[in-house]
């Protein structure tokens, strides 16, 4: 919350930076942030060998709660971030300049009238933060903190008896289910619309005056260990791996595994996210409005529990199924399908019926007009789902991990093979790869966000 009003309401120092590289720890995955953290604040790790010539020997554990809290907090804050900018811009500004007219100070002014208009988009960044800590396995699983994710990754690896493994996932959806009743008794019934109409004019920038440094400094650190650290010990292993000659590429089979099993999902997820589109905006009832709706509970569930479930349906129901890709995309399409739909549906919203009308009236059959008319004028929001999917499949960890075929290695399980033995100049290269594949998804984000801010 403190970033998005330093960026969007005050005379901050280089404020259009602050904006783009306070969003940019979304690029890296919290698996890939935690492997950077292990390297450099754990035991023999770079930052104790910079400190040992001053007489420290010893820092305090990364492992544990301190450490995936720090993991989770850097690189799961922008989604807060996000949300909350978002509503700043589209705040009537004329409701702080009348509290301000009438003798409240900027702190009274936002306590009072912005923080409230707020409290939606905190709830709604805070949701999908809480969803996605919960879902987590990569980071918490190397900072070796006991999480349920981990918990039920154990008993399933460890144990032939699967019980427990499912005992657990299943106290895991009754805790999402709480975080998301909690999330919605939160927001309440409470709207907040604009004084007046039209284009929001923006709002004269608040003087920081004396907390101009303070403001930057903080802008600063956070970019510092959510951006620049990651970033920086990745290109340390990479350097130091080269320097020592060892052999840092990433292996054909893996790329061609990452590559075909997310592009496979991308294109299952969109031929399933075209129907559900068209049924909820040209016919809209209960009927289409739950169809659209029962999409979303894949992205509440954790991956973890969609991933088990599909491992306990292939053991006893589907042997034939079992250990194979099919399994493992159709978990990645249960989990990303809202992802294309919302995309599509969000294109499709902006194609008038009449033009479909009217190539009926010329004699076009529905499948036609939809072939012919309505797929090529939503073929943006087709491209940017397709993107998207792929992106953050490419990312998936836990699902990989429990359905992939034997043998079968992605990016995301390399990175998780050597993080695990300490390998970290090995694992540098698929981090750095996966960096730059989320960074794709991330100007996708950041072009739909300015679409919508120049309407």
């Amino acid at each position: 919350v403190a970033l998005a009003w330093l960026t969007v309401r005050t005379d901050l120092p280089g404020r259009r930076f602050w904006s783009l590289a306070t969003i940019l720890p979304l690029v890296i995955p919290s698996y890939v942030g935690a492997f950077t953290l292990v390297s450099a604040l754990g035991p023999r790790g770079l930052v104790q060998g910079w400190l040992e010539p001053l007489g420290i020997e010893r820092l305090p554990s990364i492992y544990g709660f301190p450490g995936a809290l720090l993991a989770l907090t850097l690189f799961t804050y922008p989604y807060i971030l996000l949300s909350v900018r978002a509503a700043l811009r589209g705040l009537d500004p004329s409701l702080e300049e009348a509290a301000r007219s009438l003798g409240r100070t900027p702190w009274q002014v936002f306590r009072e009238i912005t923080l409230p208009h707020l409290r939606p988009s905190i709830a709604a960044g805070a949701l999908l933060v809480a969803l996605y800590t919960l879902s987590d396995f990569g980071a918490v699983s190397m900072l070796r903190f006991d999480s349920f994710t981990r918990a039920i990754y154990m008993q399933y690896s460890a144990s032939f008896d699967r019980s427990t493994a499912a005992v657990l996932a299943l106290l895991l959806v009754a805790l999402t289910l709480v975080i998301l009743v909690g999330e919605q008794k939160m927001r309440g019934k409470a709207r907040y619309y604009r004084s007046s109409s039209g284009t929001v004019r923006p709002a004269a920038p608040v003087k920081l005056g004396r907390w101009r440094w303070p403001a930057l400094a903080f802008c600063g650190l956070v970019t510092l260990l959510a951006l620049a650290m990651p970033l920086g010990v990745i290109g340390y292993w990479l350097v130091r791996g080269l320097n020592a000659g060892q052999a840092l590429s990433l292996r054909p089979d893996v790329a061609f595994n990452s590559v075909s099993a997310s592009g496979a999902a991308a294109l299952a997820a969109i031929a399933a996210a075209v129907p559900v589109t068209v049924l909820a905006t040209r016919f809209p009832g209960r009927m289409s409005r739950w169809l659209e709706r029962s999409t979303y509970i894949g992205f509440a569930l954790p991956s973890i529990v969609i991933a088990l479930s599909l491992v306990f349906f292939g053991a006893n129901f589907a042997t034939f199924l079992y250990q194979t890709l099919f399994l493992l995309v159709l978990a990645y399409v249960v989990r990303f399908l809202p992802q294309a739909v919302g995309s599509t549906r969000a294109s499709m919203l902006q194609v008038s019926p009449r033009l479909e009308e009217a190539a009926r009236n010329l004699g076009r059959t529905p499948l036609q007009t939809l072939r012919s008319v309505t797929l090529p004028l939503v073929r943006p929001g087709l491209f940017t789902g397709l993107a998207l999917v792929f992106l953050t499949a490419m990312k998936e960890l836990p699902a990989t991990l429990l359905l992939g075929p034997t043998g079968f290695r992605t990016m995301a399980t390399r990175i998780w093979d050597f993080s695990e033995e300490a390998f970290f100049a090995q694992a540098s290269v698929p981090a750095l790869l996966l960096v730059l594949v989320s960074a794709v998804g991330v100007w996708i984000i950041l072009s739909q966000e300015e679409k919508r801010a120049g309407r």
